[in-house]
C-alpha cells in the first residue's frame, strides 16, 4: 500500500526531501498483560500500560486500582452499620 501511494506522488510530481525524515517502521507494541499488537512507527518498541484486551470497558470486568489507599479509606469513612440500618423503621 505505502509503495503504490509512493508511485502515485512521483507520478504526480510530489516528492518527498531524502534524509529530513524519520525511519518509518514495523513495531511490536506491548501490553503490561501480555497482549502484543504490531503497529507502524518511528520508535523502537512501544510499551503501554493497558490495551483493549485489558481495558475494563472492553473486557466488562471491573478493576478498582488503589491509589495510596483511597479505596480503603472511602469504604471506612463512609461505611454504614448493618445493624443500624436493619433496626431503623
Amino acid at each position: 500500500m505505502r509503495g503504490i501511494f509512493c508511485l502515485i506522488l512521483k507520478i504526480q510530481g510530489v516528492i518527498m526531501k531524502e534524509g529530513i525524515h524519520p525511519k518509518y517502521s514495523e513495531v511490536i507494541a506491548t501490553c503490561v498483560c501480555g497482549a502484543a499488537v504490531k503497529l507502524g512507527s518511528t520508535k523502537q518498541a512501544i510499551r503501554v500500560e493497558i490495551c483493549s484486551a485489558c481495558h475494563p470497558f472492553y473486557t466488562g470486568q471491573q478493576k478498582i486500582v488503589d491509589t495510596e489507599g483511597r479505596v480503603d479509606r472511602f469504604m471506612k469513612r463512609y461505611k454504614r452499620d448493618s445493624a443500624a440500618t436493619t433496626a431503623a423503621p
